[in-house]
């Protein structure tokens, strides 16, 4: 199939982008590094009256160091992390996540607010970033926002945005010290979309945190499991199926075994 006719616009700030989409009503859409939007438009799963092109705002891809951490613009690539020009304050959890995405043909394109926009449940920034506990900055005509991930993130390709907001920017605080991390996921074969993905942080005198992605709603905290990590195998797996029930609760026994599986070994990777 071919995409429906559309309108292109190029806006050359975000001003201007927000101003473009605010106009559309919702029928304007924005489009960044078009790994995934411009799929689902050959397939009219994505309808839009009208395109706005992010891809030409170099404000959006621009990062920088923070007192905190890194501040990552929507318009990074995955490449551009991977290959590790951008800072990475997380002892590598960014860069090991960039370079595991799809394939480098992609990687090159797509961008990290992309991603995130689009809120798959199989993509793997949403679940990085949740659980490195980043916060999005959004803007609008109205002026800008700041929301953390999990208020960001309400269901399968469902974010809290409203019509005519960007995200521009990401803030990643720095792991501190002693700090330790995995990230695991399943795929069907290299490049494929995730079926079930894991990511744990440790760090010193905070306990863990550990984010489920791939189910069939959006990347969630796992509550129970934190609380068991540390604990014995039995413990850890008891607390795991409370919170799948929460996060899945429609999952059969396969998707239960593949997704405490994949939590377990996160976990099992940042305890080494």
């Amino acid at each position: 199939m071919k995409s429906a006719p559309f309108d292109y616009q190029k806006p050359v700030s975000v001003a201007d982008a927000c101003k473009r989409l605010a106009g559309g009503a919702g029928a304007a859409v924005a489009i960044a590094g078009g790994q995934s939007l411009v799929p689902l438009l050959a397939l009219r799963m994505a309808p839009a009256e009208s395109l706005v092109d992010l891809g030409r705002i170099a404000a959006l891809g621009e990062f920088a160091t923070t007192a905190e951490g890194v501040r990552i613009g929507a318009g990074v690539t995955h490449a551009a992390i991977e290959d590790g020009k951008v800072p990475d304050p997380t002892a590598g959890l960014l860069q090991r996540v960039a370079g595991g995405i799809a394939y480098r043909s992609v990687r090159n394109h797509g961008t990290v607010g992309g991603s995130v926009v689009l809120a798959d449940p199989a993509a793997d920034w949403p679940a990085c970033l949740l659980a490195l506990r980043a916060t999005a900055r959004i803007s609008s005509v109205g002026g800008e926002r700041v929301v953390t991930m999990n208020d960001l993130l309400v269901g399968a390709y469902t974010t809290s945005l409203v019509v005519g907001e960007v995200i521009t920017a990401f803030d990643v605080p720095a792991l501190p010290p002693g700090s330790r991390w995995g990230y695991q996921k399943v795929v069907r074969k290299s490049g494929a979309f995730a079926m079930s993905i894991g990511c744990v942080v440790m760090r010193p005198g905070a306990g863990a945190v550990v984010v489920l992605g791939g189910t069939t709603s959006r990347a969630a905290l796992m509550p129970e499991t934190e609380k068991a990590v540390g604990a014995d195998e039995a413990a850890l797996r008891a607390a795991i199926a409370r919170d799948l029930a929460g996060v899945q609760p429609d999952a059969d026994d396969y998707i239960k075994r593949l997704h405490t599986a994949t939590v377990l070994k996160a976990i099992r990777e940042a305890q080494a």
